[in-house]
């Protein structure tokens, strides 16, 4: 997939390769920080299984850490506006000094 716009409009070209299309499967990420970055792990945890594996690790600049926090924000207040308010479990909890989502 190719997205071509004009980059003087303010748009970029994006690719998006079929491998990277078909995305991997998350239910658990792990947030870490530096001075200098914002590091999230996306992790895969089966039932009944010790063993989890880290199936993607993104790393942010602080400033883009935020901007996504924000683009999250306002794409989950659009579902619950469409599907109704999701509902929140408890954490699953890890030892260390890392965020769980």
């Amino acid at each position: 997939m190719d997205n071509n716009q004009n980059p003087q409009d303010g748009n970029i070209n994006i690719e998006l390769n079929e491998m990277v299309a078909a995305g991997v499967y998350a239910n658990l990420a792990l947030v870490n920080h530096s001075p200098s970055e914002f590091v999230v792990d996306f992790i895969q945890l089966m039932p009944g299984v010790q063993q989890a594996k880290v199936r993607s690790r993104i790393i942010l600049a602080p400033l883009h850490a935020k901007r996504v926090l924000s683009a999250l924000q306002q794409n989950i207040t659009n579902y619950e506006q469409q599907f109704g308010e999701i509902k929140e479990v408890e954490p699953f909890v890890l030892g260390g000094n890392n965020v769980q989502a």
